[in-house]
Formats: C-alpha cells, structure tokens, sequence
C-alpha cells in the first residue's frame, strides 16, 4: 500500500523535528527560555497566519462538507465521555479535565492529516472541515475555559467575549470569510504581496510546535507522574480507538456515507492528538506534563491504527 507507507513518512517527518527540539534543548540553544519563545509566538503569530493562508485558499464548498457532521459529533462525544470518566474515576480540576478532553478529541489535521489526506485518501482538502470544526468551536470552547478557571474572574461578559480574543479563531474566520468573498468574485482578493508574507510565517507554526514539544521532553520522563497514567491512557484508547469506531457508525448509520467518503472519516478520525493542545496547555501552565504524555502515546501508536483501518476499509 504506497499511500499507507506514505503516510508512515509523514509520521518519521513529525518525529525528526521533535527530535531537533530535543537536541536543541540538551544542548541548551535558544536557552532556558526557548520553549517559552516558540510556544508564545506559534500561539499568537504562526498559527493564525497558517490558519488564514489555508483556509482563504480553500473553496468554501469544502471548508463547509458534511462529513463536518461526523466530524463535530464524534469528537464531541469523546471528549465528554472523559469528561465523564473524569469525574467517576480522574477527579481533576476542570482547567486539568480541559485539557484531556482535548487530548482525547483534537485531530493532528495538519502535520499529520495532511499528508495522510493527500497520500492516503488522495484529497488534502478533506482535513478543512476538521480545521475550521477545531479552530471555530472547540478551540475557542477549551480556550475560554482555561481562562477562566486559570485566572479566577468569572463574569457573563468575560465569557462571551473571550473567543473574540483568541487569535486562532480570528485566523480562521478571516480565512473563511475571503473564501467565501473568492467564491462569489471568482478571483482571490488578497493580492501575492500581502497573502505571501502571512503565508510564509504561517509556515513556521508547524516547526515551531513541534520543535517545542521535543524540548519538552528534555529532563523529563515519558509517563512519569504515576497518578497521571490511567488518564493518559484512557486518553489515548479514546482517541485512536473509540473516536474511530464512533466516527464509522455515524458515517454508515446516520449519514449513510459509502466508499471513499466513509473511508475518509474514519482514517482522519483515527489520527492522533494535535500538538497544539501542548501549545495550549503551555500557554496556561496547566496540565503540561499530561498533555505532552498523552500526545505521545497517541502518536506513537496512531500509525498501527490507521493501518488497521486501511486495512479494514480500503
């Protein structure tokens, strides 16, 4: 299967960036201040930028696919069913129970999507409707939420605005809104010198995330904080187990997806969790040491469950 080991490239891709993180941070380059500097300006700068240069340049029609269906509910009903485990079994607080459900519901649509939509499915626009489901709703769901229990202020005002604020969301609508604009003139409105620049710091969101997450790795031990294990895991098995299974019912049963299409929705719902939840959780300070685990685990053990969906549906 080409496209299968295509993908396994993709995944080798991730982990040698990760790994320069790494060495960068055991030979102290950038200093102690460097995974600070990274996460900061990926949050603020490259993620938006990259938000908007690839959302503008998708056909709305795309962006908006119903496999978002899918998609939106699958995700949804994972991340509450940790929230429930939480409560049962996990007991963390809520800004820490953001942060699993993050884990077990947030797609790696980009550095992994991508080349798994393009190598695999044969199609990289079928991760925008993942993108904008991300960026637009849980995104800025989780990201209120950790304001608002981390800083202590909970007000009606507070709440309702924050989404305004958070720039991924700003990214991404303002991408949305010139694909629509390009869809009803024909031509793309934002002329080269101005699309480029945003373009090419978007294209150091990627790096950047990745590069600080392997400096995260530095002087720390995988699965190190013991009472952090079971959620991890459970984490994990939500993620590159349950949401696929979820993701086939609802594509068979309630969309009644055939061929490619139900494919497609159950090999992007089988990929692992995205390192910007780390991002997140580092632009918080909570809960960075499970977010790093669970991201982890996912990664490293997503590519024999996708392999096991082609496998299966291919």
């Amino acid at each position: 299967m080409p496209g299968l080991l295509s993908a396994m490239e993709g995944f080798c891709v991730i982990g040698i960036v990760i790994a320069v993180g790494y060495v960068a941070a055991r030979m102290q380059i950038g200093g102690s201040s460097a995974q600070m500097v990274l996460n900061r300006f990926s949050f603020f700068i490259s993620s938006p930028c990259l938000m908007f240069a690839i959302l503008s340049k998708e056909k709305i029609f795309a962006i908006f696919h119903s496999s978002i269906f899918v998609a939106f509910f699958s995700a949804m009903l994972v991340g509450l069913v940790f929230l429930i485990l939480n409560r049962l079994f996990f007991h963390m607080k809520a800004a820490d129970a953001t942060i699993g459900a993050l884990n077990s519901l947030y797609l790696n649509s980009n550095n992994i999507g991508l080349p798994i939509a393009t190598y695999i499915l044969g199609n990289p626009a079928l991760v925008a409707p993942i993108l904008v489901m991300q960026q637009a709703i849980f995104t800025p769901v989780a990201l209120t939420v950790l304001d608002v229990t981390t800083k202590g202020e909970v007000s009606m005002k507070r709440i309702l605005s924050q989404p305004l604020h958070q720039p991924l969301l700003i990214g991404s609508l303002g991408g949305i809104i010139v694909s629509a604009i390009t869809a009803k003139t024909g031509h793309f409105i934002i002329p080269d010198f101005i699309y480029d620049p945003i373009n090419m710091i978007g294209e150091s969101a990627v790096p950047m995330i990745l590069m600080a997450f392997g400096m995260s790795l530095h002087g720390t031990k995988p699965m190190q904080n013991k009472s952090d294990v079971p959620a991890t895991i459970t984490v994990a098995v939500l993620k590159n187990i349950v949401m696929p299974i979820i993701a086939f019912l609802l594509s068979y049963y309630v969309m009644g997806f055939r061929g490619a299409t139900l494919y497609a929705c159950v090999v992007l719902a089988a990929l692992p969790t995205g390192q910007n939840v780390y991002n997140y959780a580092a632009r918080y300070n909570v809960g960075l040491t499970f977010a790093r685990d669970g991201i982890l685990l996912s990664t490293l053990t997503s590519p024999i469950f996708i392999a096991i969906v082609a496998a299966l549906l291919s």
